[in-house]
């Protein structure tokens, strides 16, 4: 099964930068991942999708980050980024990376696993 690691997060004052990794790893080959996005919890609120990327490199981001994000893969590493710049207090909460599909294994005994999730890491932004 492909397992998902996030780093990166930690405290920073608004206006500031941070870049989070999520890194896939699996038993055998990793041989696709498909739609691969980052989520975010803050306290008392649901869980919202902030941006996508599929494997052919189209991005989405939710409104309320365009322009201020950015999303990208580096397939040859299976790990996708989130490069966070002009922070604001409002962006405070648990970052997860989510893959909607993976393959991995060997080509004799492939795996598909669904809906991924990474374990969260927190980004907490503070004056």
């Amino acid at each position: 099964q492909v397992q998902l690691v996030e780093s990166g997060g930690g405290l920073v004052q608004p206006g500031g930068s941070l870049r989070l990794s999520c890194a896939a790893s699996a038993s055998g080959c990793i041989f696709i991942i498909n739609v691969r996005g980052w989520y975010r919890e803050a306290t008392g609120k649901q869980r919202e999708l902030v941006a996508t990327n599929t494997s052919g490199g189209s991005t989405n981001y939710v409104d309320s980050v365009k322009g201020r994000f950015t999303i990208y893969r580096d397939n040859a590493k299976n790990t996708v980024y989130l490069q966070m710049s002009s922070l604001k207090p409002e962006d405070t909460a648990v970052y997860y990376c989510n893959a909607q599909e993976a393959v991995s294994g060997t080509m004799l005994e492939p795996n598909r696993d669904l809906d991924l999730w990474g374990q969260g890491t927190l980004v907490t932004v503070f004056s």
